[in-house]
């Protein structure tokens, strides 16, 4: 469809108009990481194909009964069973196929949030990818639980601020607890790779309670896991690339088989930013080496977007989310701070980012 646009010199120019599969008007924050991610998403599978949604903001936020934002097929059942419905989609895909002695042109897609990703959908994505189906799985990761009241989920990084990892003062002496004494922060090594992996040891006297820089937990790396089960094709982006994003989709579903894209989301109330500023936060995340822009086919490491030079300090990404403000009031932030730039160092050496 097109549109006759009149100018001032009455010079009548046609505008093409492209239909929007992932509509305007839904309930999403200003400046949602995750809307600008799944419209870039939505656009690049085209209307030939079916959702699978798990439970998230994504669903609440573009599903709110009677009404969709949605301009394809799209379904949600529960939490963690996103996977599971897709199996059953392109199962009556492939039955109806063969049926018909022809090719589906039908993409089947499965998607959903760091928490229906990394933890609760977990079994069920690896049984999907175990049998070798053919269907995209698509992660949105805000790192923690956003629809729900940003609850740190296993996609939650090191010293961040979640309602459930809430960041506390450095005491003076370690605290008691039940149990036991708490215990120091302390550093896992600085190996190459997105794992972030928290070692506690017993507190030193004067030693700061590990409870109080945050998330002291690993991040889960799904990237290797789904090279684990050995997927023909494994890429990362964040929302700050849309065009990147859109290639990476596209690219997916020229390859048979299970495919899995993560896309890092930044969401606006749980990491405590402008909504203007998201691109930008997005854009720190990767150029600073803590979320890189990678993909992989067949196992091999194809391409990924070098960071540039000079590489910004992962203070500059940090210092713009409320989530990490604490790191930034004493002199154990400052310790956090130079251990994630060493998880940053260490995803450049791994990656070949530099």
């Amino acid at each position: 469809m097109s549109t006759k646009i009149t100018i001032k010199n009455k010079k009548t120019i046609t505008k093409q108009e492209i239909k929007q599969l992932l509509s305007p008007g839904h309930t999403a924050c200003a400046g949602c990481g995750q809307m600008i991610a799944a419209r870039t998403v939505a656009q690049a599978l085209g209307p030939n194909t079916i959702i699978a949604n798990a439970t998230g903001c994504l669903e609440v936020t573009t599903t709110a009964y009677p009404m969709s934002s949605w301009g394809m097929p799209w379904i949600h059942s529960l939490f963690e069973n996103a996977s599971a419905i897709a199996s059953g989609i392109r199962a009556a895909e492939d039955y109806k196929s063969k049926i018909k002695n022809q090719k589906s042109k039908i993409n089947i897609v499965a998607q959903g949030g760091d928490g229906g990703t990394f933890d609760i959908g977990f079994g069920l994505i690896s049984g999907m990818w175990e049998r070798g189906e053919d269907i995209l799985y698509i992660c949105y990761d805000t790192e923690a639980y956003s629809n729900t009241g940003i609850q740190a989920s296993s996609a939650t990084p090191w010293a961040a601020s979640t309602t459930t990892t809430p960041s506390g003062k450095c005491m003076s002496q370690p605290m008691a607890s039940v149990g036991g004494p708490r215990h120091a922060a302390s550093h896992p090594p600085k190996t190459a790779g997105m794992s972030q992996v928290g070692d506690q040891r017993p507190a030193a006297p004067g030693g700061c309670p590990i409870d109080a820089i945050g998330s002291h937990q690993r991040k889960k790396d799904i990237i290797a896991i789904a090279l684990a089960h050995g997927l023909p094709y494994v890429a990362q982006s964040t929302a700050s690339f849309p065009d990147d994003i859109a290639a990476k989709v596209k690219k997916a579903l020229t390859f048979k088989g299970p495919k899995y894209i993560q896309i890092m989301t930044p969401c606006v109330p749980g990491w405590k930013i402008d909504s203007a500023q998201t691109v930008q936060v997005g854009k720190l995340a990767a150029q600073t080496g803590l979320y890189p822009l990678l993909e992989y086919e067949n196992g091999q490491l194809a391409n990924v977007l070098k960071v540039p030079k000079p590489r910004p300090k992962v203070d500059k990404y940090l210092e713009l989310q409320g989530r990490f403000a604490h790191l930034f009031k004493s002199k154990s932030g400052e310790k956090e701070i130079k251990h994630i730039q060493g998880l940053a160092d260490g995803n450049v050496e791994k990656y070949g980012l530099d």
